[in-house]
């Protein structure tokens, strides 16, 4: 019963205004009950000049007379008392109103302030109940709070973001820039080697720009997809042909581990190659000279799990959860000539999960390799 009035809004109402009931019937009780007995003898008072001259009458006249009395003073001590039950009434409900509108009143002034852009606003939690014990009110002030730090979090990344942006667009753009100013200077010679650096670094600005339009599309969701079942042998058959020559110039092992037993799943072609490109891109991209990758698949339940494993630098343990984060790089030390955008692992995040999939990445820790496996749904 306790639990009940604890976990419910509603419950508590209801007891809250029980409690105003028995409290005004007691008020009122008490009152009659002290009023009364003064209240009868200020009316047998007045009229006991009356009786003493009206002693020879009939006792049935001196009963109605004092019954007519009795009834006058019963009605003064419940009026008194009805305005005390009244007055006591009206306070007890106003104690009880602020208590529950008081939450609702700093609710609202809290999401006037993140309205504001004050993100670090947050509602305060009264009572020390456990999350399952706690009423509605506790409960959405704590859904509240939830809801602001995520908003909080978001204006973060999108901070981060513009200066992540900034500096990625500033590097190719300085390079360019002072490439061509020492053609103008005449510092540095007209030579094809000139030229060919200087469309380099234009094709990495190209590339970045492209990769983040395509990030825009995937987190906005601007984009369509055609699921139709497909044999994921094949699909990782063309990631391999798409992608082997890039393998066989750094000098790393492909190799693949997929049975063609395995169910079809209902995937949208072009996506699935853009995630493998991905992830397997992503192994390449971190595996030394003389490393190995491997892509296998597995049957796992109503699923199949797709897993690209490499023998690269691998991911420490406390940086693992950020690893799909836009621009997030563990081997930060490297240019990103060698280290990519730092997007593709979140479009292929976003990707995976489109299809109602899920994804994650497991690895030992530095220099011990990396293993990136993700779902897609059996074709029914």
């Amino acid at each position: 019963m306790v639990t009940l009035f604890r976990r419910h809004l509603a419950a508590k109402l209801f007891l809250s205004y029980l409690v105003i009931i028995v409290v005004g019937v007691m008020v009122l009780a008490s009152a009659a009950e002290l009023t009364i007995p003064s209240s009868f003898d200020r009316h047998m008072s007045a009229m006991s000049a009356w009786m003493m001259n009206m002693m020879g009458d009939s006792g049935m006249m001196m009963e109605m007379d004092l019954f007519t009395n009795f009834r006058a003073a019963v009605r003064e001590a419940l009026a008194y008392a009805a305005l005390a039950a009244f007055m006591v009434a009206v306070l007890a409900s106003l104690l009880v109103s602020r208590q529950v509108v008081a939450p609702v009143k700093a609710m609202t002034s809290a999401s006037q302030r993140i309205a504001e852009g004050h993100y670090d606003e947050r509602v305060h939690l009264s009572g020390d109940l456990d999350e399952g014990q706690q009423d509605e009110l506790s409960q959405l002030a704590r859904s509240f709070n939830q809801m602001a730090a995520q908003l909080e979090k978001i204006e973060t990344l999108r901070r981060q973001l513009i200066g992540d942006v900034a500096h990625e667009l500033r590097t190719p753009l300085t390079t360019i820039k002072g490439s061509i100013e020492g053609l103008i200077d005449g510092v540095l010679p007209m030579e094809v080697e000139t030229f060919q650096q200087i469309y380099k670094e234009a094709d990495r600005l190209q590339k970045l720009v492209t990769d983040l339009q395509e990030l825009s599309r995937v987190e906005a969701g601007a984009y369509e997809l055609s699921p139709q079942p497909m044999e994921i042998s094949q699909l990782v058959e063309m990631t391999v042909a798409r992608i082997e020559r890039q393998f066989e110039e750094k000098g790393v092992n492909l190799e693949t581990d997929v049975s063609p037993d395995l169910p079809h799943v209902l995937v949208d072609e072009d996506r699935f190659g853009q995630i493998m490109l991905n992830l397997v891109g992503n192994a390449l991209q971190y595996t030394p000279s003389g490393g190995k990758v491997i892509i296998r698949a597995n049957h796992v339940g109503n699923e199949v799990q797709v897993v690209v494993s490499d023998t690269g630098i691998g991911i420490p343990v406390d940086q693992q959860s950020q690893i799909f984060t836009r621009f997030y790089r563990v081997d930060k030390s490297r240019s990103r000539v060698g280290g990519g955008s730092g997007i593709g692992l979140t479009v292929a995040k976003h990707l995976v999960e489109a299809h109602g999939g899920r994804i994650w990445v497991q690895s030992q820790g530095q220099g011990k390799g990396s293993t990136f496996t993700f779902t897609l749904a059996v074709a029914s």
